[in-house]
């Protein structure tokens, strides 16, 4: 089960989120899905991802995540991968910069009945904003 379930994750990172077809999101993310770690202003629904996903594709419309390993266990998936892309439109109030970046993201989907169910996720925000130019560290 657990290989069949990295085989489910790893598809929609690459199909969905790398390819950017979110046309195809509810064949890896079942309606009931729920995010644990949705922020606002996207709901932690189906809908809030797709959301989610579609504002980031247009402040990084050359967005991929590349996945450096994935761990699974009983009905759990966990990925860590880099978040690429340049930033070339708004992204969360930010006008785009047009700077490359790269931000680690740690994600854990729990799969049922051969979708993604829940999810859970760690990202370095801090590194992210950084990059954007929209923090800077004291000295």
């Amino acid at each position: 089960m657990s290989e069949k379930n990295k085989a489910l994750v790893r598809r929609f990172v690459e199909e969905c989120q790398s390819q950017r077809d979110l046309e195809r999101m509810s064949e890896f993310i079942s309606s009931e899905f729920v995010n644990h770690t949705a922020q606002p202003p996207f709901a932690p629904t189906f809908e809030g991802a797709r959301k989610l996903h579609e504002a980031l594709f247009t402040a990084f419309p050359d967005m991929k995540f590349v996945i450096r390993d994935m761990v699974a266990e009983g009905d759990k998936v966990v990925t860590y991968k880099t978040l690429q892309g340049t930033h070339q439109g708004d992204f969360m109030g930010i006008p785009p910069t047009g700077k490359r970046i790269e931000c680690d993201v740690i994600d854990i989907m729990r799969v049922a009945d051969g979708k993604c169910v829940e999810h859970w996720h760690v990202m370095d925000q801090l590194g992210l904003m950084i990059q954007l130019g929209a923090v800077s560290l004291p000295g």
